[in-house]
């Protein structure tokens, strides 16, 4: 978390920087001398960011980057300290949780690009990202607690990434923990050197973008669904989604050129 207020920074840069390379379509958080906090602001241009993203077929990947030293150290705190209420906290936290449950929703995959810290609130945006690849400077944590504040949002993603036991420690200690404890944990793919972070997401992004976009997109929404299901429910759902997913041009190419032991060609 931050106490910078964005609100009474006077600047023309724009919050987002929004480039493209291919199919792989790169936002970047551009507040980096605030730490990217997630101010009102941010997560308004994030959300139409996103939405706009979600009906571009021609974005195959996401890659959620950020400008300057840190990835994002969570909400504005002096912009919520400004004018407190009930109300107002609520709806800002609803606008944030929006904003995460879009990510999972979008039909892309969406890799977090990770380098210096990454708490509360920016902890909770890799956590909610598909994919994570973080620097080996990286460092991670729900540091609410030491303010008086529980990361309960921050918690929701968390939780589904790492055990029980070791998010809880995380969200009652506010203590960080290294990158290469983050992949140990399961909060992200792949740790890298920093100079070498852009190579490392270009695999991994040219590896989904290889495949057949319709497939990536069903098997997303699938994975995320099946999750929060009994486990008689999401066998039901997975066995619906392959079936369909069988009757697709695509993955009857795919299993036509591996019976005739050839590259399929998908269209």
């Amino acid at each position: 978390m931050t106490g910078k207020n964005e609100s009474n920074i006077v600047s023309d840069a724009p919050l987002l920087l929004v480039t493209r390379a291919g199919a792989v379509t790169t936002v970047t958080l551009n507040r980096g001398a605030q730490f990217n906090a997630l101010s009102e602001q941010m997560i308004a241009a994030l959300q139409e960011q996103f939405n706009r993203l979600r009906d571009d077929s021609a974005t195959r990947v996401i890659v959620l980057a950020a400008a300057g030293k840190a990835f994002c150290a969570g909400h504005d705190l002096k912009q919520m300290r400004a004018a407190p209420s009930a109300q107002y906290y609520k709806t800002l936290f609803d606008r944030c949780s929006k904003l995460m449950l879009t990510i999972q929703r979008l039909p892309q995959p969406v890799i977090a690009r990770v380098h210096g810290i990454a708490t509360a609130a920016g902890c909770q945006l890799v956590a909610m990202c598909d994919l994570a690849v973080a620097s080996d400077n990286a460092r991670f944590a729900v540091s609410g607690i030491n303010l008086g504040l529980f990361c309960s949002t921050p918690a929701v993603g968390l939780s589904r990434n790492v055990s029980r036991k070791q998010a809880l420690e995380m969200l009652l200690t506010g203590e960080f923990i290294d990158a290469q404890t983050a992949l140990q944990r399961g909060l992200v793919n792949r740790v890298t050197a920093a100079e070498l972070l852009d190579s490392e997401i270009e695999k991994l992004a040219a590896s989904i973008v290889a495949k057949p976009p319709k497939t990536v997109a069903i098997g997303k929404q699938l994975f995320y669904k099946q999750l929060e299901m009994g486990i008689d429910a999401a066998y039901q759902l997975a066995g619906q989604t392959m079936a369909c997913n069988m009757m697709d041009d695509a993955a009857q190419e795919g299993v036509q050129a591996f019976i005739e032991k050839r590259l399929p060609d998908w269209k």
